[in-house]
């Protein structure tokens, strides 16, 4: 099984070929491909290459799939004896992407 980890809005991530992975929100447009240049690790079958701190010449090829917000978080801030209260919400913006090749050189 091929997979890498690659690191995408100071995040990692686990990915491999055919997979969909949901990272914070980027800029690309909808069906536009970009590569990903961070891959941390690489492992096809039994050959594991790691990285310090980066692999040299590895690139993730990925293709932008939707944008979409995740669920609602609520804050809510108290102060007891004080009448104070806040209530508010806030959807984080997400990206999808479909993993189309994990690239070696």
């Amino acid at each position: 099984m091929k997979f890498a980890i690659v690191e995408q809005g100071g995040k990692q991530y686990r990915v491999a070929e055919g997979e969909t992975i949901e990272v914070d929100h980027l800029l690309n447009e909808v069906g536009e491909t970009l590569k990903m240049e961070d891959v941390l690790l690489s492992v096809d079958d039994d050959q594991v290459t790691i990285g310090t701190p980066l692999i040299k010449g590895a690139k993730v090829q990925a293709k932008v799939l939707d944008h979409f917000k995740g669920r609602k978080i609520l804050v809510f801030k108290y102060r007891p004896k004080q009448r104070y209260r806040v209530k508010s919400g806030h959807r984080q913006q997400y990206t999808r992407l479909l993993i189309e090749a994990i690239e070696m050189e």
